[in-house]
């Protein structure tokens, strides 16, 4: 990070209609954040989105009167030369495979959701080898480059590379906790700033173990509030299935929106059953939003961010990308909530695996503040998920069937071996295209 003339970021995964938030969050911190190149990625069927995207950016920099060059590229080791810094953005399979994720698993009466459950196996199943690729071209190519992960299952992902890459300096990212503490300043009407949550767990199974006002402990309040109807605390891609008042103040701790799925599973089926037959998949939904988003982007008179991208599920993850580069680079010491390797920070949390904890972030990444344990009553279904994320990871490095249907197995929403056997085989043809390390040897 030398760089006399600034930094080159590479964005993987750069034709994403998350882009323009990117480019917005490097636009108003470029006085401390001296970018020089951004170099949008992506692949050939991507590659309408990518240009759309890209002359976007390209307005985007030039109204805001700041020197970024904007380059557009298929080709990923061209772009990582000396890379700086590499944010990911993927999704293997594009909307089409997160369909077949949704799809699945409902006939089975099982959860179809794109991050827990069998869709987030079989998601990791097609991104692990894809994340690791991309890893090796960082160890070739920019060794000294930090890698920004926003591909889902960040969690599991991040996972992986700690386990199965020589990468060290990996960071994941999840829009979750930001989320959390948005919604919660606003139920109490305040200023996000004075809001400060002790975050601990894991990706999509992250818990707020207390919550801060001003520096006094206002847990309780926010657990009451919680308990109306009225407050949902969830995201856009998540049903608001009200919380039970009785249950929040046994938990002691604030869940986020994907505990719903293992805490009021049956509801959450439910749901999703009427939403697939009266709206269709949230990969359908998302499908619309994100053709309306690019018929935006397309507008050459569009310039900005425009505030329908917010609609997505995934809003701020960019902004937490640019917060998180911005303070690495400044060596800022705040206090934000990553993916990365536990260091103890856990108690009963392998000390190498991935956890998402509130960090100090420094000039050599995040450290990580330790919480001790997790309360009792959670910390069996955290680390049942922690397992099924290292199996999972294991399962998508080495495509071996046994160890896939393991992790299908032991996760809390496949309620049997003899459901996850059917649901991992219909997945796995139907993916077949983007599973190799599964199909491969067997074909040969």
């Amino acid at each position: 990070m030398e760089g006399k003339k600034g930094l080159k970021i590479v964005t993987i995964g750069g034709g994403s209609s998350y882009t323009p938030e990117l480019i917005e969050g490097f636009i108003k911190r470029y006085g401390e954040l001296p970018i020089r190149e951004l170099w949008l990625v992506d692949i050939d069927r991507g590659k309408e989105k990518l240009e759309i995207v890209g002359n976007l950016a390209k307005r985007m920099v030039k109204k805001a009167g700041v020197p970024i060059d904007i380059h557009l590229t298929l080709n990923r080791k061209e772009a990582l030369k000396d890379a700086d810094f590499v944010t990911t953005q993927f999704r293997v399979g594009l909307l089409d495979a997160r369909k077949k994720d949704e799809e699945i698993p409902l006939k089975y009466n099982v959860i179809g959701q794109e991050t827990n459950g069998p869709g987030g196996l079989l998601k990791g199943l097609r991104t692990i080898p894809v994340i690791l690729e991309i890893c090796r071209d960082i160890e070739e190519l920019c060794p000294n480059a930090w890698l920004i992960n926003f591909t889902n299952p960040a969690g599991m992902v991040t996972e992986a590379i700690l386990r199965h890459s020589s990468i060290t300096k990996v960071v994941g990212l999840c829009n979750v906790p930001i989320g959390m503490k948005m919604k919660i300043a606003e139920m109490l009407g305040v200023e996000q700033s004075r809001v400060h949550v002790q975050f601990a767990g894991l990706n999509h199974m992250v818990f707020g173990l207390d919550v801060f006002l001003d520096g006094v402990s206002i847990k309780e309040k926010v657990l009451k509030e919680m308990g109306n109807p009225e407050n949902a605390m969830t995201m856009k891609n998540i049903a608001g299935v009200a919380w039970d008042s009785d249950f929040l103040q046994a938990l002691n701790a604030i869940p986020c929106g994907y505990h719903r799925y293992y805490y009021k599973t049956d509801e959450m089926l439910a749901e999703e059953i009427r939403a697939s037959q009266e709206e269709g998949t949230r990969a359908e939904v998302v499908k619309e939003l994100e053709k309306d988003l690019f018929e935006l982007y397309k507008d050459e008179n569009l310039s900005i961010k425009p505030p329908q991208l917010e609609k997505r599920g995934g809003a701020y993850y960019s902004d937490a990308a640019c917060s998180l580069i911005h303070s690495i680079y400044t060596d800022k010491g705040d206090i934000q909530p990553v993916n990365t390797r536990n260091n103890g920070a856990i108690a009963s949390i392998p000390y190498d695996s991935a956890v998402e904890v509130n960090c100090v972030i420094t000039k050599d990444g995040p450290k990580p503040i330790a919480v001790g344990d997790l309360p009792v009553h959670v910390r069996g279904l955290v680390n049942s998920i922690k397992s099924f994320e290292i199996t999972a990871a294991e399962a998508a490095v080495s495509g071996d069937y046994k160890k896939a249907l393991l992790a299908m197995t032991i996760n809390p929403l496949v309620p049997s071996d003899t459901i996850a056997k059917k649901i991992l085989d219909e997945m796995l043809e139907a993916h077949r295209e983007n599973l190799p390390q599964f199909f491969d040897s067997v074909e040969a």
